[in-house]
């Protein structure tokens, strides 16, 4: 537990004492709700996984969605990973950064051992905390986590005037071809939070059962992109809303010039001041996103985006963890008709936990959150059934066009 000084953030003496006492002493039991279709496998997958449904705790002043979001935005412990990144230039022109844990060599992983995919929220990336303790976890479990960092995020290279969207699968696929080809032996999985939550859900509709992930896990989407951007117009939310779009802007003026020539060139038709200027995510998305992927409207973008309505198509094992006060990802805008009625998709949806939260994790409301054992416990399950069913993973090539080289280690 990290020293009560450390959470005195400001105020009267009273105050601090107020909130370092409610921290430490005042908590409350939670009991996650799981639901599925009941076959052979998630039976099997539900008994392994006894994280999944297990009470958890947490101190009565996190019990609500906008705080548990910000405490752990603002306090969650920073491990300062080291990583070794490899930069994937895609057939487009455009760059991805793949950022993996450097070990040292006692404890390096095995050729084989299964490879981890990760996929952070919109404008996240490999030194966000949350990702960051997952990449630990991982390690621990004898799991190789590589980060996929989107266009422009985490300090990538911006290669061409294109960034990333909800819609947009190409860099995804490539990744897991790249991926695929340089690990043959191992087990592919893949895991996404908030955006690239997103993404990874319509990745795995499109390629039905004819990826080599052989399973994955999405946490806090969005779903239903049209609610979601609603919801951003109500109350707090606006403050997330303007993070979010900060957020972009920053990363957008580091290659302003590059879309601002792409506008003059009539490449593409974007609004490169408008982008600047953006005090929403809406706004930078009509002036920038759905110009990229050609999409006539910001509503069309938002409708026909939505990974809601690819869960149908799901053809791999797929755990899906909501939390029921997600201020981001409203807990109305999830599928969960569609998700139980997929015999691939186990839902499971917690009372607390925010956007991004679960500071309940077995270590502390400072520590890793609670979803990264259930993501453990998840994914070691599924390994032990696919090794017991002896089932062969489906091999992919690398794809034409992309090659890669490495940079040097950076600690975050």
């Amino acid at each position: 537990m990290v020293p009560l000084k450390h959470v005195v953030i400001a105020g009267a003496g009273g105050l601090a004492l107020s909130v370092a006492v409610s921290l430490t002493s005042m908590k409350k039991t939670f009991y996650p709700k799981i639901k599925s279709k009941k076959t052979d496998w998630n039976r099997k997958i539900e008994r392994m996984c006894p994280h999944l449904t297990a009470a958890y705790h947490l101190p009565r002043l996190l019990n609500n969605g906008h705080i548990e979001t910000i405490f752990a935005a603002l306090f969650r412990r920073n491990p300062h990973i080291t990583y070794e990144r490899e930069l994937l230039h895609m057939p487009d022109g455009g760059t991805v950064a793949l950022d993996s844990q450097i070990h040292d060599e006692a404890s390096d992983l095995s050729p084989d051992a299964p490879v981890l995919i990760l996929l952070p929220g919109l404008t996240g990336g490999s030194g966000d905390t949350y990702v960051q303790h997952a990449v630990i976890h991982a390690k621990k479990a004898g799991v190789r986590a590589i980060v996929f960092n989107s266009r422009g995020t985490s300090n990538s290279p911006v290669t061409s005037a294109q960034f990333y969207s909800a819609s947009y699968t190409g860099d995804m696929r490539c990744v897991v071809a790249h991926i695929a080809s340089k690990y043959p032996s191992s087990h592919i999985f893949a895991a996404g939070w908030s955006l690239g939550a997103n993404i990874l859900t319509r990745y795995l509709g499109e390629e039905g059962d004819r990826t080599p992930v052989q399973a994955a896990a999405v946490m806090c989407n969005p779903f239903d992109l049209t609610i979601s951007d609603k919801n951003f117009n109500k109350g707090f939310n606006r403050i997330y809303d303007w993070n979010l779009a900060k957020s972009l802007r920053k990363i957008y003026s580091k290659h302003h010039a590059m879309f601002e020539k792409a506008t003059i060139d009539g490449i593409k038709p974007f609004d490169p001041e408008k982008a600047l200027k953006a005090k929403t995510i809406r706004e930078f998305d009509d002036a920038i996103t759905r110009i990229s992927f050609d999409w006539p409207s910001v509503d069309e973008y938002y409708a026909k985006s939505s990974s809601s309505l690819s869960v149908p198509d799901i053809r791999v094992p797929t755990l899906v963890i909501q939390a029921d006060d997600d201020p981001i990802a409203p807990i109305h805008a999830t599928p969960c008709q569609h998700l139980e009625a997929n015999e691939n998709c186990i839902l499971v949806v917690t009372p607390t936990g925010g956007h991004l939260g679960w500071c309940s994790g077995d270590n502390g409301i400072f520590d890793a959150p609670w979803t990264d054992m259930a993501l453990m416990q998840y994914f070691g399950a599924v390994q032990m059934l696919l090794d017991e069913r002896k089932e062969p993973r489906m091999q992919q090539d690398e794809i034409k066009g992309v090659y890669t080289e490495k940079t040097v280690e950076e600690t975050v």
